[in-house]
């Protein structure tokens, strides 16, 4: 009586695909990670600007409809008694501290005042927003933030 013996076990090219699949998987991960990470930096930028706008507005209604100098100096000084309030930093989501950037000609705002390595934020004195573009001439007590994301684009908030 011949018996056939059964192999258990598994075969070479299953092994083999089940280590392809795997990988997969994980590259598919890794490469969709930092575009996750990207975009969740920008989310807080955007709320950064939000929460700007909304301390302008206190601002405003302490200093009797006065806004801040109208020079990088000036807004940091807005800065330190608005903005970080309580040990509450005002920071980039990167670490680095952002800097008022108030353009001489507001409307080169996008080409002109922002840089790939520091997070600037444009103030424009009698612009408001209008998608990412500004709109100029609408009054000395509104104001614009401009933002450049990581992701692309730039974000833009208004009073």
């Amino acid at each position: 009586m011949n018996k056939k013996r059964k192999a258990t076990g598994f075969t070479i090219i299953e092994v083999v695909l089940v280590l392809a699949i795997a990988g997969l998987i994980f590259l598919m991960v890794f490469i969709a990670l930092p575009a996750l990470q990207r975009a969740q930096r920008d989310t807080q930028r955007k709320n950064d600007l939000s929460r700007a706008v909304t301390a302008l507005t206190s601002y405003t209604s302490n200093n009797r409809g006065a806004l801040p100098t109208d020079t990088a100096a000036g807004w940091n000084a807005f800065t330190t008694s608005y903005l970080r309030v309580g040990g509450d930093m005002f920071a980039d989501p990167t670490g680095a501290n952002y800097i008022w950037v108030t353009p001489a000609v507001p409307a080169t705002v996008a080409t002109s005042t922002f840089s790939s390595t520091t997070p600037n934020i444009s103030v424009t004195v009698g612009a408001v927003c209008d998608g990412e573009i500004l709109t100029i001439g609408q009054g000395a007590r509104k104001v614009a933030f401009q933002m450049k994301l990581e992701g692309g684009g730039i974000t833009c908030a208004s009073n």
